[in-house]
């Protein structure tokens, strides 16, 4: 019990010290999730062995982790999106990537698997880490713009999707028996989610006792929301599902009966989510990941995260492109929405574990798709954040003045670079001001709006056109 402590609280400290490291760096390139990881990675029985995580306890601690970090993440979602036309392209873009993925396991001679595990490895590529997504596009100020509302759709089915792809692919039972298990708990998830709104209409006296109980000792709603997700997680452990399901279910449920506006209750989850048990999954998910043999094969690393833009990024570009709903969105827009839905861990920690323990992938392989994906949550952040110096240069336009006008070449380049230049400065001043007043200027809300630079420059390039003339 002793040596559980000492691990215990080895974690906590580095999920104080990961957030303080991550703001040393300027603008926060690096989500905290990275340094949480790879401090696991380190600190865990595979390099300097100071963290038990195998260790009973600290596994539920991680897993209750796993649940809330679900459980924000499903609250996030608006089941109306999910089922309208973005939600169908978004449904088929995850489709054509299984298709790809399948293919390409069928193709590429890997070695390390056998039996599912090749099935394990297509499933790892067509995931994105929705919930590890939902607080980074918090904090960047990316929810409610074009970029957030698309990629909280996309990103959804990107996680929910290959949960039940594992269910079906995965599971040693018959499909029909699965589809059968899936149908119930859907049922009993579907029934519980109308007892909050028939206990408003009766006007309960639990609805009461919850309203009075809202800032007591007791911190009732609190409770029941707890009571609610560890209910709902049993249930799918129960059933040999994913806990994964539970978790998304009881944010479902959450959303429906609590008002969106009202922030009293989820800041408190949030609280217990953030502040203790989801930093505390990132750094035993990376307490479990072999550096050694992971950083020994940077060809399958490295190729893995390749195909993870082939397989997962480039059919939600192609949607994006052509869905009528987000055609009218820039390129700028389009690629980080794109690039965001192949940042994967969570579920191919789940999707490895399940193979590894069939016998059917290795550790050292699935050590390496594990990094791969936490190396997704270092680049794909600091990419998306590059979009904006790229746009702000409007190298396409360059590209096509340059074309048109070869002899001025170095007039359009030096032109380009000092938007670039202009850009940058004001973005960095206008969020000064706005962290000042509390409020966080996104890189995409600014890009979405910079009309006046591109402006300048067309007449530019238009002026240059009429002298030559």
């Amino acid at each position: 019990m002793t040596g559980q402590f000492v691990s215990l609280a080895i974690i906590v400290f580095v999920a104080f010290a990961s957030p303080y490291v991550a703001s040393l760096i300027p603008g926060r390139p690096i989500p905290e999730t990275v340094f949480l990881v790879f401090a696991g990675a380190i600190l865990g029985p595979n390099c300097l062995d100071l963290i038990k995580s195998n260790a009973t306890s600290i596994q539920l601690l991680s897993q209750l982790g796993l649940a809330f970090l679900f459980l924000m993440a499903g609250y996030e979602l608006d089941p109306k999106e999910l089922t309208g036309p973005m939600g169908k392209h978004a449904a088929a873009s995850w489709a054509v990537s299984l298709v790809l993925a399948l293919l390409v396991t069928s193709i590429l001679p890997i070695d390390g698997l056998g039996g599912i595990g090749s099935m394990a490895f297509a499933i790892a590529m067509t995931t994105t880490a929705f919930g590890t997504l939902a607080p980074i596009l918090r904090d960047r100020g990316l929810m409610g713009t074009p970029v957030g509302e698309a990629v909280t759709v996309y990103g959804a089915y990107g996680e929910l999707l290959p949960v039940l792809a594992m269910a079906f692919l995965l599971s040693s039972r018959s499909p029909i028996l699965t589809f059968v298990i899936l149908g119930v708990f859907l049922l009993i998830c579907r029934r519980v989610a109308k007892l909050p709104v028939k206990a408003k209409a009766v006007g309960s006296k639990v609805i009461g006792f919850l309203q009075d109980n809202v800032e007591t000792g007791s911190q009732a709603p609190v409770r029941l929301t707890v009571c609610l997700l560890v209910f709902l997680v049993t249930l799918s452990a129960v059933f040999d599902l994913d806990i994964v399901l539970g978790a998304f279910a009881a944010g479902f449920i959450l959303r429906i009966a609590v008002p969106e506006e009202d922030r009293t209750l989820m800041s408190k989850l949030e609280g217990i989510a953030f502040g203790f048990l989801v930093p505390l999954f990132f750094v035993v998910s990376g307490a479990g990941v072999d550096l050694s043999a992971a950083f020994g094969n940077p060809v399958l690393l490295v190729s893995f995260m390749g195909l993870l833009l082939v397989v997962r990024a480039l059919p939600v570009w192609v949607s994006l492109k052509v869905s009528p709903e987000t055609r009218a969105m820039r390129w700028s827009e389009r690629f980080a929405t794109a690039i965001y839905c192949s940042m994967a861990l969570p579920i191919i920690v789940a999707v490895t574990a399940v193979a590894v323990e069939n016998g059917a992938m290795t550790e050292d392989m699935a050590s390496v798709l594990v990094t791969a994906g936490a190396c997704t949550v270092l680049v794909v952040p600091i990419v998306t954040s590059l979009t904006r110096l790229v746009g702000s240069a409007h190298i396409a336009a360059a590209v096509g003045e340059i074309a048109h006008d070869p002899d001025h070449i170095g007039e359009i380049v030096h032109e380009h670079a000092l938007a670039a230049t202009e850009s940058n400065r004001d973005f960095h001043h206008e969020r000064e001001e706005g962290a000042e007043d509390g409020r966080r200027l996104s890189s995409a809300d600014w890009l979405a709006r910079e009309r006046s630079v591109a402006d300048r420059m067309r007449r530019s390039a238009e002026e240059r056109k009429e002298q030559d003339e």
